[in-house]
């Protein structure tokens, strides 16, 4: 029997794989951001085509991630998420050979396929290596990926791009960590469903997955939280660089960097301090970690709709009510995360993670991209018209684009509502999955 000491070992090995990969997951995605501004003036692409970019990738993500998620549940997690690590970081280096603006879209959709793959592989098998009252700093340490991932990209491939004279050099470097790192997930030890749970689980496959899921309250609000969630995060990563550029007139580097400050070192602080905050809350009170997402996102839409108030002058106070905004946001991971792996029984769990990733990033994440950009051209356009002139120039652009933006507070406020919401059900359906768990013993 391998003592309590190794096991927690074997865990934190198999957590810093996890993290590392999502790292490169998020570093990955946000290089289309970053180089948002050279594709618009080579290929002469709208804002809205722009979105697409985005929402191509995550329409993708979010549909594959069903049947993937739906396979983690039954087969092998560590060779779904190498095989998906590997042909992510693949089509991450084609992405370099696009030769106009539908083959770039084309491609950027096969990275989508491969990325779907992983979180709901990821997040089962956290949710089998940690007890429930070490999740939410387990989960905090794995979504620390994702600030690392922003801040990297966004510290690293704007330099890349002036160094080597073009936008496409960043996704070949890109490309050789990710399939470098797929071939160790192949090598670890997977946990037994359930190993984490105080109550011996079934290994039965749950028949009815999908309704089973459904069927708790709890999981509908924080599928309706992940989708204006991630409407607010994709946007905002989407097109805050080109804001940069545009309206407070900064160079690619400095945008680049700005913005990594912005959504990227914010993300360090709130993950390792809020995950740590939400595991002292829990075993206070069972709704409290919920509670304490919900008031943060509050406070996190009040912040951002301030800084979106700043004029052009005051962008240092832009960035700074930006940032702690963002800083508060990061609290929704660590708190709803969690709580999703304390309603939903362990033989679920990546189903669950996949009917709450499909809508959160097929209606949320996909939408948001988009959404912001047919609204930044349709504000460009009213900019224009309100002027009286009918020369298209990059003031009016910036204008559209800046106002467009306060869609993200309206989004990140109505998430607060949708965590307070999911907390009011939370006890009475972490109550009923520990009673199922005791009644299939």
């Amino acid at each position: 029997m391998e003592s309590n000491s190794n096991q927690a070992k074997h865990a934190w090995r198999i957590l810093i794989l996890l993290f590392l990969a999502n790292l490169l997951n998020f570093f990955d995605r946000t290089i289309p951001a970053i180089i948002i501004e050279p594709i618009r003036h080579e290929w002469d692409l709208s804002d809205l085509q722009l979105g697409i970019v985005g929402s191509a990738f995550t329409v993708i993500y979010a549909i594959a991630g069903l049947p993937l998620g739906r396979l983690a549940d039954s087969w092998s997690r560590k060779k779904i998420i190498g095989w998906g690590l590997a042909i992510w970081s693949a089509f991450t280096a084609l992405n370099g050979y696009a030769w106009n603006y539908l083959s770039f879209v084309s491609v950027r959709m096969g990275v989508g396929i491969g990325e779907a793959s992983y979180a709901p592989a990821a997040n089962s098998l956290i949710g089998d290596l940690f007890p429930s009252h070490k999740r939410a700093r387990a989960v905090g340490i794995f979504m620390l990926g994702l600030p690392l991932g922003l801040v990297l990209a966004f510290f690293t491939v704007g330099a890349m791009v002036k160094a080597f004279g073009t936008w496409r050099a960043p996704f070949f470097i890109a490309a050789l960590p990710g399939i470098l790192l797929s071939i160790f997930f192949f090598f670890i030890r997977e946990p037994e469903r359930g190993a984490a749970e105080s109550i011996q689980v079934s290994n039965a496959a749950p028949s009815q997955p999908i309704k089973k899921v459904l069927r708790i309250p709890t999981m509908w609000w924080i599928i309706l939280s992940g989708l204006t969630f991630n409407f607010a995060a994709y946007a905002v990563n989407s097109f805050l660089v080109s804001l940069l550029q545009r309206y407070y007139h900064f160079t690619l580097v400095k945008a680049a960097i700005t913005t990594g400050f912005i959504v990227g070192i914010t993300g360090l602080i709130g993950l390792t301090v809020g995950g740590w905050i939400a595991d002292k809350i829990h075993q206070k009170s069972e709704r409290g970690r919920l509670l304490f997402g919900a008031f943060n996102l509050f406070v996190s839409g009040i912040l951002i709709l301030l800084a979106l108030m700043q004029s052009e002058e005051m962008v240092l106070f832009f960035s700074l009510l930006l940032g702690l905004g963002w800083l508060l946001s990061y609290n929704y991971y660590t708190c709803v995360y969690p709580a999703i792996q304390d309603v939903i029984e362990p033989r679920l769990r990546a189903t669950a993670m996949a009917i709450y990733f499909a809508a959160m990033y097929l209606l949320g994440g996909a939408t948001g991209p988009a959404v912001v950009g047919w609204f930044s051209d349709y504000l460009t356009k009213s900019a224009m018209l309100r002027s009286g002139t009918s020369e298209m120039t990059e003031q009016f652009k910036a204008i559209g684009l800046h106002d467009s933006l306060y869609l993200i507070p309206v989004t990140v406020l109505l998430t607060s509502l949708f965590v307070f919401l999911a907390s009011r059900s939370f006890a009475k359906d972490a109550s009923a999955m520990k009673h199922s768990l005791e009644g299939k013993v």
